[in-house]
């Protein structure tokens, strides 16, 4: 069963996820940041909110697909 916290977090990692597709980096930031002051330990959230960072300050390339390449192991 999903909490009512949870069922908020989603709402926000929903939007974050389409506005991070969307390459609107810093829009999908904020949306990150609001499921995480519900739940600070959500792994999915706290992951993109570090994307994010990265693609704000080294945007991908204008064709980019979406695909996250790791530069680190």
């Amino acid at each position: 069963m999903i909490t009512p916290e949870m069922k908020e977090v989603l709402v926000h990692y929903n939007q974050g996820l389409t506005l991070y597709k969307d390459q609107k980096f810093k829009e999908a930031l904020d949306c990150f940041k609001k499921g995480l002051e519900i739940v600070p330990d959500d792994g999915p959230s706290l992951m993109y909110v570090k994307r994010c960072k990265e693609f704000i300050e080294t945007p991908p390339p204008v064709d980019w697909d979406g695909v996250y390449i790791m530069k680190t192991k």
